[in-house]
């Protein structure tokens, strides 16, 4: 009698990523990866301890390929920045697997690369250091939610776009200027979320690192 047949690691994650790709981090079980992997889930478990070990070395696996040949140019604020900008690109054709960095975050190697690239850059802008992990904090949790909800804004599709553009317009134009002043009074100016998401993430990124260059520049004034 042949025996079922043994996956790796890889082929489980790779299983994991296509899962993700058409659910969500809600919906996925690892029950439900055993089955599209024709074997059981204790077999699984023999590699990761936990659906949400599994689900963070899968969004570590995003980090890794981001890195990839990766390389560090130009000052503090414009490494981070090119980071920034990369791990975006990165999740961008795959929203869930966003969502899940956002919400289980990683611990192998691809966060690992990432965190050394932004301590290293922190460092080369002056920051004493017992400063730099408060600011490292920051500017992860800004990416991360960042990233997280440009991908969930982009993997809606055209026809849920379009119905959720006209509720805005009805919510907005339709507006009581009694009960909502200001309101209306931007009614026609005012844009949904979805609107220039990627000035909007840059902007955000590049005022987060204004401010800590700022809080810098009078350390490296002459006296």
């Amino acid at each position: 009698m042949t025996g079922r047949r043994r996956w790796s690691t890889d082929e489980i994650l790779d299983a994991a990523a296509e899962l993700l790709r058409t659910g969500d981090a809600e919906s996925f079980s690892v029950r439900k990866l055993a089955s599209a992997l024709g074997t059981d889930s204790s077999s699984l478990y023999r590699h990761f301890r936990s659906k949400t070990e599994l689900l963070r070395a899968v969004a570590d696996r995003v980090l890794l390929a981001a890195m990839d040949g990766h390389q560090a140019e130009g000052d503090w604020k414009q490494r981070i920045t090119a980071l920034a900008l990369r791990l975006r690109d990165a999740f961008g054709g795959q929203p869930q697997l966003a969502a899940v960095w956002g919400r289980y975050a990683s611990s192998g190697t691809g966060s690992r690369l990432v965190m050394e690239e932004v301590l290293q850059a922190l460092r080369a802008s002056g920051l004493p250091d017992e400063e730099i992990p408060v600011r490292y904090h920051r500017l992860a949790v800004l990416i991360a939610s960042l990233i997280a909800h440009e991908a969930g804004a982009g993997s809606i599709t055209p026809q849920e776009q379009e119905q959720g553009m006209e509720l805005f317009r009805v919510a907005v134009l339709g507006a009581d200027p009694a009960r909502f002043p200001a309101l209306a009074h931007f009614a026609r100016d005012v844009r949904p979320l979805g609107a220039d998401r990627r000035a909007a993430f840059e902007e955000l990124l590049a005022a987060q690192l204004a401010r800590i260059e700022a809080e810098v520049a009078p350390r490296r004034s002459p006296a």
